[in-house]
C-alpha cells in the first residue's frame, strides 16, 4: 500500500474521497439521471480551482534567439530524492569581487493564493486596486516570460530576494543561502528541472548572451514556473519588467476573488489558482450527508480505448526520456501519458500536477491497467506532485523515468507515493 503518510492539498483531498469510486453499487434510474448531472458540476470545481497552467507569458524581444514565447505549459517533471538537506541543495557562491546586493532576513511566510500575468508591465494603478481588493492581504510583483536555458524553454521569474522569498515552499524560504546566491545573479531552477533535466547544481550556461549558473534547487509551486532570478538578471535577460504579480488572500474564496480581479486587468491578462481557498459548492439535488459520489460506468474510458493507451505505451519502450519532450521518438513522465491516451482520442493535461486532478482518486488495491500512478519526488516542495506512470497491471508500471533512461516497464515504488488517478475524459479534456 502506498505511504499514507504522504498528504493532499485538504482541497483536492477531500474533493477525491468524495469522489471515491465503488463499481458494485447498483443505482436506479433516477440516482443515474443525477449522478450524471453532478459530475459536469464536479469537473468545473476541479478544473477552476486546480488547473494553474493556462499562463501565456509574453513574446521577448527579438533581440537573441535565445528567447521564445509560450505556446504550452512546460510540464513539472519527475524526480529521484536526493539523501541530502536543505543546504545540500544550494551550489556554493564562487568569491566574486564585488559583494551582491544584501537579501533582507525571512520575517513571515504568505501563502500564495493567486498568480497573475500579463503581457505588459502592470500599472501602478492597476496594482492598487488588486491590492486594496476586499480579501487581498499581501502582493507581490514580479516579472514573466519562457526564456530558453541551455537549450530547454523554460518558464521564468524575475524576483526581489528579499520579498519574494515570503511567498515560496517554507524550505525555500528559510534558506539565506539560496536567496544570496539568486541576489548574486545565478539562477534557481526547480529540483526536477535540475535533477531530470540535466541542470545539475553549479553548472554555467550561457543564454540571451548573459552567463548564468545554477545556484539552487527550488520548485516554487506555481504553476509550471521552473526557474527563478533577481530582476537584475531578469532585465539582463530581456523578461519584461513587473508583467506578473502573487497574490495572498487566506481569507476569501479564490475562484471568487479571481472573477473580481480579471475585471481590473488589461486585456489579455490571466490569473491562475494556487493553494485555493474554497467552500466546494453542493451538486444540485444532492442531500446534505450523501457519503461517497458513484461515477456512472461510461465516466470513464471503455475497454477497446484502454487496451489502445497500452498498446501505444508498450510501444515506446526503450525510447529516451528528454525534460519537456511529447513524443514519438522521445518523453518525458507527463508527455507519454498524454501521447499514449492520444492514441486512443482521450485528450488529457500535459503537465503531471494537471492530470492528477483529471479525475477520481482510488486505492491503489483498486488500480485497474490504464490508471495513473503518481509521486511526490521533491524535496523542496514535498507536496508537489511530480511524476506519473501508467499502471499496467501485475504490479508493474510503464514510465519514463529521468533524463539518462529510457521508457521501461518496472515495479512500482511506493515511496513518495502520492495515489491513484482513473482516468474521466469528461473531466480531463476540461482541464487546461
Amino acid at each position: 500500500m502506498f505511504d499514507r503518510r504522504t498528504r493532499v492539498s485538504n482541497l483536492i483531498h477531500e474533493t477525491r474521497q468524495d469522489f471515491a469510486y465503488r463499481p458494485r453499487m447498483r443505482y436506479d434510474h433516477r440516482t443515474v439521471r443525477l449522478m450524471r448531472r453532478a459530475v459536469p458540476v464536479i469537473a468545473v470545481l476541479v478544473v477552476t480551482v486546480l488547473t494553474v497552467d493556462l499562463m501565456i507569458l509574453v513574446r521577448l524581444p527579438e533581440r537573441s534567439s535565445e528567447a521564445v514565447a509560450l505556446q504550452r505549459s512546460v510540464a513539472t517533471r519527475s524526480a529521484q530524492p536526493v539523501q541530502d538537506t536543505r543546504g545540500g541543495l544550494v551550489e556554493a557562491r564562487p568569491t566574486q569581487a564585488a559583494a551582491p546586493p544584501p537579501v533582507a532576513p525571512l520575517t513571515s511566510i504568505r501563502q500564495p493564493h493567486l498568480f497573475i500575468v500579463a503581457n505588459k508591465p502592470l500599472s501602478s494603478s492597476v496594482v492598487a486596486k488588486i491590492t486594496q481588493t476586499k480579501g487581498v492581504r499581501s502582493v507581490e510583483r514580479a516579472d514573466a516570460a519562457e526564456v530558453t536555458l541551455d537549450g530547454k524553454r523554460v518558464q521564468t521569474l524575475g524576483v526581489n530576494p528579499s520579498t519574494f522569498r515570503a511567498y515560496t515552499p517554507k524550505p525555500t524560504a528559510k534558506s539565506d543561502r539560496l536567496w544570496r546566491n539568486v541576489s548574486a545573479g545565478e539562477v534557481v531552477v526547480s529540483f526536477v528541472l535540475g535533477n531530470d533535466g540535466g541542470m545539475p547544481l553549479g553548472k554555467t550556461f550561457t543564454t540571451a548572451r548573459q552567463k548564468l549558473r545554477v545556484g539552487a534547487y527550488a520548485t516554487m509551486g506555481m504553476g509550471s514556473i521552473d526557474a527563478v532570478v533577481s530582476k537584475t538578471t531578469a532585465r539582463a535577460l530581456g523578461i519584461p519588467q513587473n508583467n506578473a504579480l502573487v497574490v495572498s488572500a487566506p481569507q476569501v474564496d479564490s475562484v471568487a476573488l479571481r472573477r473580481t480581479l480579471l475585471r481590473v486587468l488589461p486585456k489579455g491578462g490571466q490569473i491562475a489558482v494556487i493553494n485555493p481557498v474554497l467552500k466546494a459548492p453542493e451538486p444540485p439535488d444532492r442531500p446534505a450527508n450523501p457519503g461517497r459520489t458513484v461515477w456512472p460506468a461510461d465516466a470513464f474510458l471503455a475497454a477497446p480505448q484502454i487496451r489502445t493507451v497500452l498498446t501505444a505505451a508498450i510501444s515506446k519502450l526503450g525510447r529516451p526520456y528528454v525534460w519537456g519532450a511529447e513524443g514519438p521518438d522521445s518523453f518525458d513522465c507527463s508527455g507519454l501519458v498524454q501521447w499514449a491516451y492520444a492514441q486512443a482520442g482521450i485528450a488529457v493535461p500535459r503537465v503531471t500536477h494537471q492530470q492528477f486532478v483529471s479525475g477520481p482518486q482510488i486505492p491503489l488495491d483498486q488500480a485497474q491497467p490504464g490508471d495513473l500512478l503518481f509521486w511526490r519526488n521533491d524535496p523542496t516542495n514535498p507536496g508537489y506532485v511530480s511524476h506519473v506512470a501508467i499502471y499496467w497491471g501485475d504490479g508493474k508500471m510503464l514510465h519514463a523515468p529521468r533524463t539518462g533512461d529510457v521508457v521501461k516497464l518496472a515495479p512500482i515504488s511506493t515511496r513518495n507515493f502520492a495515489g491513484v488517478v482513473r482516468i474521466s475524459p469528461g473531466v480531463a479534456a476540461q482541464v487546461r
